[in-house]
């Protein structure tokens, strides 16, 4: 398994399912870059708590917001002038480019707030998935990114 969570999330987006599961998430409301470093938190039994969940969210939300969704919108909006005008299109795949580069340093930003982290001692598994995605979440998805992450290499 990628240690780093970058590397986790691109490989564990490769998996079956996991991008149809994080774009109905998405569709949901949720953050897919908070959910995929809750399924990397899981994979390495790092204990939750309310506390490092909130401190995830206060760090995730606004880059989200003022960064990636803006990005993203843009995108979205161009997407099918972009399907008569080439230049539109080299344009919207610029785009494409900075919103994963935005989503890639979300990612980096969430992993440094949980670098002193520890495991967890607890029996019972550390559930981040559940409590980072937005209620009411989807369940056959979030079981769905569970397992795939379970099942990256080690």
């Amino acid at each position: 398994m990628p240690t780093d969570l970058w590397r986790f999330a691109e490989a564990l987006y490769q998996r079956p399912g996991v991008e149809v599961a994080c774009l109905l998430l998405q569709t949901q409301g949720a953050d897919v870059c908070l959910l995929l470093c809750a399924a990397w938190l899981e994979r390495r039994q790092i204990a939750y708590s309310d506390e490092r969940a909130e401190a995830l969210r206060a760090l995730a939300q606004p880059w989200q917001q003022q960064v990636v969704m803006p990005l993203r919108q843009l995108r979205q909006n161009w997407r099918e002038l972009a399907q008569s005008d080439n230049a539109l299109a080299a344009l919207r795949e610029q785009v494409k480019k900075l919103e994963l580069a935005a989503e890639r340093e979300q990612l980096e930003r969430l992993e440094m707030c949980t670098q002193d982290w520890s495991n967890s001692t607890a029996k019972a598994p550390p559930n981040w998935l559940e409590r980072l995605a937005p209620q009411p979440g989807n369940r056959d998805a979030l079981q769905t990114l569970r397992i795939a992450a379970a099942h990256l290499s080690a």
